[in-house]
């Protein structure tokens, strides 16, 4: 798979390719912070084929939680980018569907995190949905 991306104002620009690692939708309660209260909507692709074509993106871990997620996003508009997760997920970059230049690419393969799921959450019947992390 190969596509390319941007964040909402264009200032921060990638493309990727590379077979897929993780097709999801993340309903964790940090996902609902960052995304305004949905559910994060990720495709894992291969770091190696991973690069940005225009701009530097700002990033941001918590120091105060055990292995944290990095978000990669732009310093201008705020979109979030993409995500790393080297504990549970290393050498994946976890972009953000949204981002996608053609998201109409992405169905999402499983959910997770769903013991933190609203109740006004979507998970599409016959998805696997999971509580946590499968593994």
């Amino acid at each position: 798979m190969e596509f390319s991306g941007r964040c909402y104002c264009g200032n921060i620009q990638y493309h990727t390719s590379g077979d897929p690692v993780i097709k999801v939708q993340c309903h964790c309660r940090e996902c609902q912070y960052v995304s305004g209260g949905s559910a994060n909507v990720t495709i894992g692709m291969p770091a190696a084929g991973f690069n940005y074509t225009k701009g530097t993106p700002k990033r941001f871990a918590r120091a105060d939680l055990k292995d944290p997620v990095t978000r990669e996003f732009c310093p201008d508009c705020g979109t979030q980018v993409l995500s790393k997760a080297p504990h549970a997920l290393p050498d994946v970059m976890l972009i953000k569907v949204g981002t996608m230049d053609d998201p109409k690419k992405f169905t999402p393969d499983l959910a997770i995190f769903t013991v933190d799921k609203q109740s006004f959450h979507h998970v599409p019947s016959g998805m696997p949905a999971f509580e946590r992390m499968p593994g």
